[in-house]
């Protein structure tokens, strides 16, 4: 189910404005919805804050992959090793990267192996309709893995018979090329997708060989049927990436390699009916392999891993006098064989010697009152996973949203949530790591609170939020023993986080009355976190301690007539760190289109004033990168 979403942080429907032949297409705030919650709610009646990035945002945008396109979210912290997303980990509100959950159409596609893998996103951009990004706890919407947020990527569904062929090249030996049909006959709609990239990298190691280059494959299958009780949707696809991971995980090798290759698929129902029942199952595949020498494992074994998850969910809603209730269960086996983690395995298969295997099931029960100024919702999930000691947990929820006049709106929630470790953070004890078994599931409790504007041409958001997280993960390391010690995978005591947010969004055509003002909109956007955790001193943190304390966006989206249009994103990213390498950085980005109905032709820029920044350790980021590219559309009788 869908509930209506407020455009309340740095992207927005109107973020970046359409192409010139979309110039007048607005977005009609009362019918914007993402899945946010099980219950559908008005827009200006909504009690969540979530940023809706559309269609027409990611095609202005200067961008070339979801990881690049949420570093302008303003909640998301994106930390990249490899550039165009090869090895990105996406965290939100000063939280670590295993934190979020990943979903494609509503289905759960996080690995629970390792956040790392998450954000190895199977779809292009030009596959996409929308990304919903849910920033706080969603438990009673997607489970454990969003234990402080979710990121919903929707793709593009019931377009007409159409085709379109991408060719893009750059910097560094940079190409890429995508080809998409979607075919509508009757009830039924199908889309199919297919992409390649590579690159030689932008680094080279010691030795003056390949140490950054990368090459990726993507394939993606989407269908959907509108019966007469039910909408069906089906759904498979892979990506296939080989990538060298340059010092990524070890600053003492410059030559490390990664291999992954990730497959899906599922089936969802939506039933129309007076109860409302929603059933989905879905499979998802994993299999890497870490060289940290490349292309040498007599130097030193390479490590496999292979996961496995299958998991389903239900859930129905009713309506009645006293609100809307909504209902539901789910279960998600999750599996691993590897060469290094998990208990061994009683029967060796090949490389893989160790393996684990755990299941979760949840319940939920939420109610929703609409009233006129008024909204409200309160809800409770019980969890309980085979892998986890402490037993049947519960994890309460309440929001509301009461309007004040007819543009201002205040809104407050709390919501309870708790993560399961993933496989690396029990049982990864190799490379100067050693790892905890008996690592218990990290809670959080979430206190979020602010004042929303909404008015033609205006959206005004002050967030304030607090996060309590009690025993979180994270790798640390006792930089007293020197900096050959290892680093151990451990629950911290307790972590606090106190967080603001605010964001301004003008859109111009409509603010004015003009729909060809040439300024189409500005975004502007400011966060602030600050956080207190109880550790040992003497330690060292390699993720959880490690967060945006200051964050500045800024983007403005113009018209320069006669089909062309440009986009200028600016972030500032101040971050709270050990490291003497991560200092607080500038970065802009630029996009120049010239469109038509059956072509447009681009220019994008990344970095374009040519920062030199670090992300994360020692690890440097792309100085300028620039790209050109063409996409060709056509029509299919």
């Amino acid at each position: 189910m869908k509930t209506s979403v407020v455009l309340a942080l740095a992207l927005s429907a109107s973020f970046f404005a359409a192409p010139a032949a979309s110039a007048q297409t607005y977005y009609m705030l009362d019918s914007v919805s993402v899945t946010a919650s099980k219950l559908p709610v008005p827009l200006h009646k909504n009690t969540r804050t979530v940023t809706l990035i559309d269609s027409l945002s990611i095609a202005s945008a200067p961008a070339e992959n979801v990881n690049d396109l949420l570093k302008y979210a303003l909640g998301v912290d994106v930390r990249q090793r490899g550039a165009m997303g090869m090895q990105t980990d996406i965290s939100m509100r000063g939280g670590t990267y295993n934190q979020i959950a990943v979903l494609l159409n509503g289905i759960d596609i996080s690995d629970p192996q390792t956040g790392h893998n998450s954000a190895d996103f199977p779809v292009s951009l030009s596959d996409i309709d929308h990304i919903e990004v849910l920033e706080g706890p969603s438990a009673r919407g997607h489970g454990a893995t969003s234990m402080i947020g979710a990121i919903n990527i929707v793709t593009k569904d019931r377009e007409a018979n159409a085709a379109s062929l991408n060719l893009e090249g750059g910097s560094f030996g940079y190409a890429n090329a995508n080809a998409s049909a979607s075919l509508k006959s009757g009830s039924v709609s199908q889309r199919l997708s297919a992409g390649y990239q590579r690159s030689d990298g932008f680094n080279r190691n010691a030795a003056g060989g390949l140490n950054n280059d990368f090459r990726a494959f993507k394939a993606f299958y989407h269908g959907s049927a509108d019966l007469p009780a039910t909408t069906l949707q089906w759904q498979a696809g892979g990506s296939l990436k080989d990538f060298g991971s340059s010092t990524f995980y070890s600053a003492r090798f410059d030559d490390q390699f990664e291999h992954t290759f990730k497959t899906f698929a599922a089936v969802k129902a939506e039933g129309k009916g007076t109860l409302h029942f929603t059933p989905s199952l879905y499979w998802n595949h994993g299999e890497d392999r870490f060289e940290l020498f490349r292309s040498k494992p007599d130097l030193y074994p390479f490590n496999y891993h292979r996961t496995n998850t299958i998991g389903g969910d239900f859930h129905f809603s009713i309506d009645s006098r006293l609100g809307r209730s909504a209902f539901g269960a789910g279960a998600r086996h999750e599996a691993i064989r590897s060469t290094n983690l998990g208990e061994a395995l009683p029967h060796p298969d090949g490389v893989y010697v160790r393996g684990l295997r755990r299941t979760a099931f949840t319940a939920f029960a939420e109610h929703s009152v609409v009233l006129e100024r008024l909204t409200a919702s309160a809800g409770i999930t019980a969890a309980y996973n085979t892998g986890n000691p402490e037993g049947v947990r519960f994890y309460p929820g309440v929001e509301m949203n009461l309007r004040l006049t007819e543009a201002l709106r205040i809104y407050g929630s709390y919501n309870a949530s708790y993560r399961m470790p993933t496989f690396t953070e029990l049982y990864y004890s190799v490379g100067g790591h050693l790892a905890d078994p008996e690592l218990k599931s990290e809670k959080l409790h979430a206190f979020e609170g602010g004042l929303k504007y909404l008015a033609a041409g205006v959206r005004a958001v002050v967030t304030v939020y607090y996060n309590n997280g009690r025993d979180i993960i994270d790798w640390i390391q006792d930089i007293r023993a020197g900096e050959d010690a290892p680093w151990m995978s451990v629950n911290h005591t307790e972590v606090n986080s106190f967080g603001q947010e605010a964001t301004l969004q003008l859109s111009f055509p409509e603010l004015l009355g003009r729909s060809r003002f040439p300024l189409r909109s500005v975004i502007l956007g400011y966060s602030h976190i600050s956080q207190d955790k109880d550790t040992k001193e003497g330690f060292r943190s390699l993720y959880s301690m490690e967060y945006i304390r200051h964050r500045v966006t800024a983007q403005a989206d113009l018209r320069l007539g006669r089909g062309f249009s440009a986009n200028l994103s600016y972030r500032y990213v101040d971050r709270a760190t050990g490291s003497e390498l991560i200092k607080p950085y500038s970065l802009l980005d630029a996009k120049i289109s010239y469109g038509r109905p059956a072509f447009e032709a681009y220019i994008r820029v990344n970095n374009l004033l040519n920062r030199e920044y670090y992300d994360f350790g020692d690890i440097p980021q792309p100085g300028l990168w620039f790209m050109a590219g063409i996409t060709l559309k056509t029509c299919l009788r």
